[in-house]
């Protein structure tokens, strides 16, 4: 367990920060949205959800300032096509400094995949925790205690490290996910390229080489004048892909070029039809290597994300897992199988509530309830990787079987699956005609006018930090519930 198992993990550092929303969605004041024609459930500031036709969420759904996120309904009849938003980012420019990319004679168009990255190698694990901790949309410090986001980093990662290493030996030495999602970036272009579109493709990556700022400066040097982004993460969450938006949006805002360069943003594509019967194929080729695949529990084990994120920051991860999960269910069903199954979250750590139930919890209770084989579907993850080599493949298959469950087997991940790289290819395309242009608008990120008030919040902010730091009971707590 590592790397992204905890990459969501010290929002137990959020201390007091019940009103957070994060910053990204609140400098962006309005977004392009483009869905199929259905019905959407919508989650506003509040909590409360709300249905909207097709006309209306472009006016209403995507209000990000207002924190709303729009998904298909739950139960959806409808496998649509992708969340495709253009961001407009704030900047500020002179308009003579940079060359407008609409204004070039010759099109250029590029995507830039998004990944959380990991360690090449057992050395790289240390400082590639430090980025991951260190990101604000991980830690959830309040304002008062921000100034302690690196100095917190560096000291979880460097407890971490030790165990994190110890998974990373046991797959190999470092991490499998640069190497695979440049061969999906690859084979991305070739499908492209077979739908008659010359693209070029990027991989930005969020916490390790090639960082998301390296793609970017190589895509200003390659003049692409329009650009599709896609975060390979089916669904949503402010943790994985509003954290990489978050980097962009600080580089677009900045950047006279970038802030105008037209772009299509793919929030998320779990309820895309090649999707779920890629992995529906998938589920149905491991079930057949049962003696009895009737007789199967699919289990869904997903990457798990804190209580507070869904309920205070309204992120729509869960109810976007709950539908996809439906989906699946429904293709294999259409297919005459019929097997049981359930959904659990991997991968907490620290001691807030994460979403339940929990995976290891689950497979106790399976193994008590008679249940005697069981399937294992990673469906968080397109991509083999330490929660899937590490994680699934050895710790819960071991538990698994000390539970009384005899037979196991697990879904792979669908990596470079064909019709899984078509699909995404198929999105890119449907996406590019809703590529906008940035526009400048005012950061509404918060700023601190006045200096006594910040000098108070920083004197008593530290005091504070000091005591917490310094007590042997806190600290051990801390070191306990990290490791």
């Amino acid at each position: 367990m590592d790397a992204t198992s905890s990459s969501t993990v010290v929002s137990q550092m959020r201390l007091s920060s019940r009103n957070f929303r994060p910053r990204f969605f609140e400098s962006c004041p309005q977004i392009k949205t483009f869905m199929p024609p259905s019905r959407y459930a919508c989650r506003n500031s509040s909590g409360s959800r709300t249905i909207l036709s097709s006309n209306s969420v472009d006016s209403q759904s995507n209000n990000i300032s207002g924190f709303s996120y729009c998904q298909p309904e739950k139960r959806s009849n409808v496998m649509g096509k992708t969340f495709c938003s253009a961001a407009l980012y704030p900047s500020i420019y002179d308009e003579d400094l940079a060359k407008a990319p609409s204004h070039v004679a010759e099109e250029k168009i590029g995507v830039l995949l998004l990944n959380l990255g990991g360690p090449d190698t057992l050395n790289d694990v240390q400082p590639f925790l430090f980025n991951l901790f260190a990101d604000p949309d991980i830690i959830r410090l309040p304002a008062l205690f921000r100034f302690l986001q690196r100095p917190l980093a560096q000291l979880i990662s460097t407890l971490r490290a030790p165990k994190s290493k110890e998974g990373y030996a046991s797959i190999g030495g470092g991490s499998p996910l640069r190497k695979i999602t440049d061969e999906q970036a690859n084979a991305i272009k070739m499908a492209l390229e077979a739908k008659n579109k010359d693209v070029s493709v990027y991989v930005g990556m969020r916490y390790w080489y090639p960082f998301t700022e390296e793609a970017v400066e190589q895509i200003k040097r390659d003049k692409v004048t329009k650009l599709v982004v896609l975060p390979l993460y089916p669904q949503f969450s402010i943790s994985t892909t509003g954290s990489s938006l978050r980097v962009l949006q600080n580089m677009f805002r900045e950047d006279a070029y970038l802030s105008r360069l037209p772009v299509a943003v793919i929030r998320s594509w779990y309820q895309r039809e090649g999707y779920v019967k890629s992995m529906a194929d998938l589920i149905e080729k491991e079930l057949q290597s049962f003696s009895t695949p009737d007789e199967v529990m699919i289990f869904f084990s997903a990457h798990g994300v804190p209580v507070s994120y869904v309920e205070e920051a309204g992120d729509p991860y869960k109810d976007q897992m709950e539908d996809c999960i439906f989906l699946i269910m429904r293709e294999l069903k259409a297919r005459g199988i019929n097997n049981g199954h359930t959904l659990a979250y991997q991968s907490r750590v620290g001691p807030v509530q994460w979403l339940k139930p929990y995976t290891d919890e689950v497979l106790v209770e399976l193994g008590q309830k008679g249940v005697k084989s069981l399937l294992a579907v990673p469906v968080s993850f397109v991509s083999e990787h330490i929660e899937t080599l590490e994680e699934i493949d050895m710790e819960y298959k071991e538990l698994a079987l000390e539970s009384g469950i005899e037979n196991w087997g697990r879904v792979p991940a669908l990596n470079c699956t064909s019709s899984f790289i078509n699909d995404l290819a198929d999105a890119v395309t449907e996406a590019l005609p809703s590529a906008a242009a940035m526009s400048t608008s005012t950061s509404s990120e918060e700023v601190e006018n006045d200096p006594v008030k910040y000098f108070i919040k920083f004197f008593f902010g530290s005091l504070l930090a000091f005591v917490l730091l310094l007590s042997p009971k806190i600290f051990l707590a801390f070191r306990n519930n990290l490791l």
